[in-house]
């Protein structure tokens, strides 16, 4: 299983790159588009959209299930990754780069989570 050092992982198998100052782009670990199998579909906020720490930011359909992934804080969409309406196997290919889903801003600090030893720990 592929783990990035420079990124942080939450428990609900997301990825976090900080961007500058409150900034983030967020995507699923390679560990959970292994479990979701191959990925046919993702749907994704607006734009602009704001989200509740918690709250439904997208939906990922594999042929085996439905992932759905969270927000790990609240903040605005700045950016969704456009390709994944063509190309959703990206998330399969490439989940730490082409693969990413959202771009977000948060009014508060991005928090500490796991670093790659802790999420690997937790996945093992």
């Amino acid at each position: 299983m592929e783990l990035p050092d420079d990124l942080i992982y939450t428990e609900e198998h997301e990825w976090i790159r900080r961007g500058e100052g409150t900034a983030f782009r967020l995507g699923i670990t390679d560990y959970a588009q292994d479990q979701l199998g191959d990925i046919v579909f993702v749907e994704l906020p607006d734009i602009g959209a704001t989200v509740e720490t918690g709250g439904l930011l997208a939906e990922v359909e594999s042929t085996k299930s439905v992932g759905e992934v969270y927000a790990p804080v609240a903040g605005r969409i700045t950016a969704v990754n456009e390709r994944l309406a063509d190309e959703p196997e990206l998330v399969n290919s490439d989940p730490y780069g082409d693969g990413w889903l959202v771009e977000m801003e948060t009014p508060e600090a991005v928090p500490t989570m796991l670093d790659a030893a802790a999420y690997r720990a937790l996945t093992e």
